[in-house]
């Protein structure tokens, strides 16, 4: 439910414009409330790992920023500068985090760190920028080139790394004038596209080792077993946020955005008509065990709606947004 409470809150962030006072927003009533409940910064007293530098700040840190653009509140940019405080240190180093991990989940909070240093215009933010940026330089990655998700998965390629690392990757790169990057950028996406592509659903598997040494590893392909729905939440929501930076005459952005709308197309097809939701292995609706997840139907549902926003998507979609949205 905790994760399920961040990605709701970055969800209404784009389904709430049409509601009439601030007080009566969604966006606004969950923002405040989790201020109230974590005034210093995102961590949680019952989860240790959450005192450490990890993707659940940077995506929350980016939700506080699309409150303070949608607001114009100076609250929520102060907010995030207060928690990135509490890692960040004057020389630019990080707090709790270690490059040599390889921990491509460790580069989510990057995002952030570059709006403070457009907002702050602090040294700090962009030299700890730098540092992220250079563990993306150094990354062990597959013979194609895909990063791994972590040093300790080896050959590995997950669909949740796609958002963990390349909006910040794409921001970097569009901030910093890197235009070689945006190569790089774009066959992070094709190269897992390609490999864990399902061709009886059109969806991608969540994993693939392209060792096919792993327990779960499909012997033939290298892929996980299982189309699991937030792994493809991560991947629909990471593509349209890359997609926000990623240079419209580049020549894979056609590529991407086709990407993109075929993977909305085939995901509408798995959801339950009944309650509009999907489950947690999308394709699996009766099996022993499944349930409808909250956190992939938010994130497929932000995928949505921000792809008719952005014109990726044809209307039509805005009802399929709405209704899993209510």
């Amino acid at each position: 439910m905790k994760k399920f409470g961040i990605i709701f809150l970055f969800l209404l962030i784009s389904l709430s414009a049409g509601q009439q006072t601030k007080e009566s927003r969604w966006s606004y009533r969950i923002a405040q409330s989790f201020i109230k409940l974590h005034p210093d910064s995102i961590v949680y007293a019952d989860e240790e790992k959450s005192k450490r530098w990890n993707y659940e700040q940077g995506l929350m840190l980016e939700a506080y920023y699309q409150m303070w653009l949608h607001s114009g509140d100076e609250q929520y940019k102060l907010y995030i500068k207060k928690n990135l405080d509490h890692y960040v240190r004057d020389d630019g180093s990080i707090n709790t985090y270690k490059l040599t991990e390889f921990n491509i989940d460790n580069i989510s909070p990057g995002k952030p760190l570059l709006r403070a240093f457009d907002m702050f215009k602090e040294k700090k933010y962009k030299w700890a920028s730098d540092t992220l940026r250079r563990q993306l330089s150094l990354h062990p990655r597959t013979s194609e080139g895909g990063f791994w998700h972590k040093a300790i998965y080896p050959n590995q390629m997950w669909l949740d790394g796609l958002y963990m690392g390349e909006p910040f990757y794409v921001l970097y790169s569009s901030m910093f004038h890197d235009s070689a990057a945006f190569d790089d950028i774009a066959n992070q996406f094709l190269l897992i596209a390609k490999h864990s592509y399902d061709k009886n659903t059109g969806l991608y598997f969540h994993g693939w080792d392209e060792s096919k040494q792993q327990q779960w590893a499909d012997k033939e392909t290298g892929c996980s077993p299982n189309l699991w729905g937030r792994a493809l939440g991560w991947y629909a929501v990471g593509l349209i946020d890359v997609l926000d930076y990623f240079p419209n005459n580049h020549p894979k952005r056609k590529e991407l955005n086709t990407i993109f709308q075929n993977l909305m197309a085939n995901v509408l097809k798995q959801r339950d008509e009944k309650s509009k939701l999907w489950y947690q292995v999308v394709n699996k609706q009766n099996a022993p065990g499944n349930y409808l997840e909250a956190s992939a139907s938010s994130m497929f549902t932000y995928a949505f709606a921000k792809g008719v926003n952005k014109g990726l998507l044809d209307k039509k979609y805005s009802k399929v947004a709405r209704e899993s949205f209510l």
